[in-house]
């Protein structure tokens, strides 16, 4: 045995720096993706993710939400997992819930230390296209998974080292960027194998023993942390609420609703989505029921940090496999949104990644006093595509962010973005590659929910075609507001419109695919702004007249939405602080009571039109509940 060789006690500072080593390592893979890949999707938006887990599959850290290793024990015998091997596949009712829709390819590399399997290495990403009737790879309009591009099960992609070329060459084939595409999965496997290097190393330092001895104390750690600080914090009970897609891209536009009840009891919170609506013909289902709903608990789990003790304090938690132990699932028979059957078109599944957080953020605010921060839509897809043959086609997209929650402690964050680290392509990049102008990048004015903590904001972006091409749109929240919490007010909603002249723009739905913009011809995008959090009337009047200087909220809005009187003088605004108090009390009297949630005027159109429905057993989750 070899020094390097040695086995070591594990003690609080050796368990410390393998965690650290294990999370630096992540950010190592993440950079070694970003520094080799092709596409723009991933190279410059951010769009992957990274993961290490332990021979078991569990996962170490929380810090990227990754997909899971389960599909390799389902699909493979332990004596066929060896040293070489590369396990890949994007077949969304073939990954145990780790995949949510065709373009998200999912490289896996077991960690061998001599003989022994000691972990797994991964990374997926979200690729430019994979096939399918559209660009992109995300129709709006299909109505089965193989509309939407080609699927894999797992296979092995490198055997013992060996690459399958027949089976690179088909999935690359069925890329319209065939050429991104080899060069992104080039890039993940390459990134993934470091990140088994690294693991190795750690091995080697500490012995192997030692190393499983703190990957067990690691995963114990944070169930614990979360029993001892965050529990304590929501109120032993049963709760419930629900959150709505607003069209499939097949039927009539008509809401499509997640429902969730939570129970709190002092081990464990249980989260119980029966009552969600039906599997919908077109790609808004999530297939999650698989192996306990091991991935649909990860991804919920990082919610819970929002009530940490500061938010220093919540960056530190982690929420890796060990929050199995403190979250149950219960889903629905199959058939529903969540539990959609085979076959069942996957694309925009994203709507209800951010339905289902929201939901759970939502019982907990009614379990917390209203302690969580409010609602936001931080994901969509949105772009341009045209050439006349495959020589010049091209696809620009983005996956442009919005504003973040109004928080207890804090604003929203402005035009945030649920993948980690990502951002929308500069002007240089995108003029420089494609045929388009980009005329404006902004803020959206008053897009973010008023609050005594407002919502963050929503870009305001607008692009010349400088050819005709097709507009792509993969967005939800076109008419239901980011809701608010607390008294805080619903943010603004998303847009999308096509500039056909001076003072005319033509809206389109959130999902469309078909609509022709001709040469010259602007487009205009418009994301949602985060809900606010607390009564605005409470805001500091300094706060309110900054937004006001720095044009982020109309005058109109500090005077409706905050009560704040104000004028300009020259350039500068300056608050009526009289004025303010007597404008403030007079619309709280006129206003009465705030309630917990606030979802926007066009939800309560809803609802006053007969739009927004109750099952037998379930009751309006919003009644009852008033701000604290």
């Amino acid at each position: 045995m070899t020094m390097h060789q040695r086995a070591s006690k594990l003690g609080p500072i050796e368990l410390e720096v393998i965690h650290g080593t294990i999370r630096a390592a992540e950010l190592e893979i993440e950079a070694a993706v970003e520094r080799t890949a092709r596409s723009p999707m991933i190279r410059d938006q951010h769009d992957y993710r990274v993961a290490l887990f332990d021979a078991k599959g569990r996962k170490l850290t929380g810090r990227s939400y990754s997909a899971i290793v389960e599909p390799v024990f389902e699909y493979f015998g332990e004596d066929q997992i060896n040293p070489g091997d590369v396990f890949f596949w994007n077949d969304p009712y073939n990954s145990c819930g780790g995949i949510g829709h065709v373009p998200d390819l999912c490289t896996t590399v077991p960690i061998f230390h001599g003989d022994r399997l000691i972990g797994f290495s991964q990374v997926f990403g979200h690729h430019d296209d994979i096939g399918g009737s559209v660009p992109g790879s995300l129709p709006v309009h299909a109505t089965d998974s193989w509309m939407e591009g080609v699927l894999i099960p797992p296979i092995k992609l490198y055997d013992a080292g060996v690459l399958n070329e027949a089976a690179f060459k088909i999935i690359v084939r069925n890329s319209r960027l065939s050429e991104h595409l080899a060069g992104d999965l080039d890039a993940e496997i390459g990134a993934a194998k470091l990140g088994s290097r690294r693991i190795v190393a750690l091995a080697e330092r500490y012995g192997v023993e030692t190393l499983e001895s703190a990957f067990e104390q690691i995963l114990k750690n944070t169930a614990e942390i979360f029993r001892r600080e965050i529990f304590p914090k929501i109120k032993d009970g049963t709760y419930h609420f629900e959150d709505h897609i607003e069209a499939d891209g097949v039927d009539e536009p008509r809401l499509h609703t997640l429902r969730l009840t939570m129970t709190k009891t002092p081990e464990k919170i249980i989260l119980d989505f029966n009552g969600t609506d039906p599997e919908a013909k077109g790609p808004i289902n999530w297939s999650l029921d698989e192996v306990e709903g091991r991935y649909f608990r990860k991804w919920l789990a990082p919610v819970l940090r929002s009530l940490a003790e500061s938010p220093e304090r919540a960056a530190e938690i982690d929420s890796n496999e060990g929050v199995l132990d403190v979250i149950e699932v219960k889903f629905p028979e199959k058939g529903t949104l969540i539990t959609p059957t085979f076959g069942k078109p996957t694309g925009m599944r994203f709507f209800l990644m951010l339905r289902s957080l929201g939901s759970f953020a939502a019982c907990l605010s009614k379990a917390s006093g209203g302690k969580m921060p409010a609602d936001h839509e931080t994901i969509r897809i949105w772009g341009l595509t045209g050439g006349r043959s495959q020589e010049d086609f091209y696809l620009f997209r983005e996956v442009l962010g919005g504003g973040g929650p109004g928080r207890p402690w804090a604003d929203g964050s402005d035009v945030v973005h649920i993948v980690p680290n990502s951002r929308n392509l500069p002007a240089e990049f995108t003029e420089t590659r494609y045929p388009i102008m980009v005329e404006k990048l902004a803020l959206k004015q008053d897009s973010g929910g008023a609050g005594f903590r407002r919502g963050g904001f929503g870009y305001d972006k607008q692009m010349k075609a400088l050819g005709e091409c097709r507009l792509i749109s993969n967005a939800d929240r076109s008419i239901l507001g980011c809701y608010g919490v607390n008294g805080g007010k619903a943010g603004m909603s998303y847009q999308v419109s096509v500039l056909d002249g001076p003072g005319d723009e033509t809206v389109h739905p959130g999902m469309c695919d078909t609509v022709t913009v001709p040469q010259d011809v602007s487009v205009r995008v418009v994301t949602t702004g985060g809900g606010g959090w607390g009564d605005p009337f409470d805001r500091e009047v300094d706060k309110v007249v900054y937004d006001l200087q720095c044009e982020l909220i109309s005058e109109g809005s500090a005077r409706d939405d905050y009560g704040v009187v104000a004028h300009l003088d020259g350039r500068k605004w300056h608050a009526d602080i009289p004025a303010t108090e007597k404008h403030r009390a007079e619309l709280k009297a006129k206003r009465g009571g705030l309630p917990m949630f606030d979802r926007g005027s066009a939800y309560e159109e809803m609802k006053k039109t007969g739009k927004v429905s109750f099952p037998d057993n379930w009751t309006d989750p919003d009644q009852g509940w008033n701000a604290v």
